[in-house]
């Protein structure tokens, strides 16, 4: 592995310095489950890694019922599982934190690492899409905030300017009569990269008879896990139904734009995101109609 020098940043102030001075050479360190991957290989080269873990803002993890989520950007997978109340509120989330490689990797693996990896098949980011998560970043003119569908930008890319790094996500409370779905499609049982990856996220009337509104995200079939706006908006105040159902897949299909590699063609992904999408929204419709 190459050399670099380690810090233990104490503030985000601090951090925010540290990466505004070293720019492309400083790394934030807070999993590290891709980063140490990435320097070891040399497919990542730098002078600094700087460890967030210290830092209380990056390890908050807090719900409240009528204010929503705040996730630290180095809080693990663990915490979120084994959280009832997060469990419950925003089961799609937790359906992404509990497939992330396995119980050694989930322990110090986070969905803010998971979002800054950028990698166009991250578990975490079609539920964080649908779930209206948002990005609280601070940088050297201050805090500032993005939606989760406009952070990533390319292949390992994000928004991120030179001497910014994530805080924390937001996420709304869940409305009344409302829940959400994650799942993937990998070739093995387990410890994979997804193929294609859904979720969406549903509100239904009183009766759990219509769909109030709904959000559609898909993974690995762009260069950036995508929002799939009018597929979603098909679904406003409809009558739930497969034909309902189907239209909206459709929808989804028809902006995912896969390529074929040594995980399947682009032909077989497309299909899957018909499939997913479907699974997907069937799965969050039958968690409202579960609950009491």
């Amino acid at each position: 592995m190459q050399a670099f020098e380690y810090i233990d940043a104490k503030t985000v102030s601090e951090a925010v310095a540290l990466l505004d001075d070293k720019g492309e050479k400083a790394r934030i360190l807070a999993g590290g489950t891709d980063l140490i991957v990435q320097a070891r290989e040399g497919r990542r080269t730098l002078d600094w890694m700087i460890d967030i873990k210290s830092i209380p803002e990056v390890n908050a993890l807090d719900y409240d019922s009528e204010t929503g989520l705040t996730l630290g950007a180095a809080v693990p997978c663990y915490r979120i599982y084994d959280d009832d109340a997060i469990c419950n509120a925003y089961p799609g989330l937790v359906d992404a934190t509990k497939i992330i490689g396995g119980t050694a990797i989930q322990g110090r693996a986070g969905v803010g690492g998971n979002l800054c990896n950028a990698s166009p098949a991250a578990d975490c980011i079609p539920p964080l899409i649908v779930l209206n998560a948002i990005c609280v970043i601070a940088g050297p003119n201050g805090l500032s905030e993005i939606s989760v569908e406009e952070f990533c930008t390319g292949p390992g890319q994000t928004a991120l300017a030179k001497g910014e790094m994530l805080v924390s996500l937001k996420l709304p409370a869940p409305q009344q009569n409302s829940s959400s779905y994650y799942l993937r499609f990998i070739p093995r049982n387990e410890m994979d990269i997804a193929v294609v990856g859904a979720g969406a996220s549903v509100t239904l009337d009183e009766a759990k008879e219509r769909i109030v509104s709904a959000r559609i995200a898909l993974g690995a079939v762009a260069p950036t896990p995508l929002f799939a706006e009018e597929a979603s908006a098909l679904l406003s105040d409809r009558e739930i139904s497969d034909d309902a159902i189907d239209e909206a897949a459709q929808a989804a299909q028809a902006i995912a734009r896969p390529i074929s590699d040594m995980r399947g063609t682009s032909e077989q992904r497309t299909h899957l995101v018909g499939v997913l999408t479907r699974r997907a929204l069937n799965g969050a419709i039958q968690r409202v109609k579960d609950t009491a």
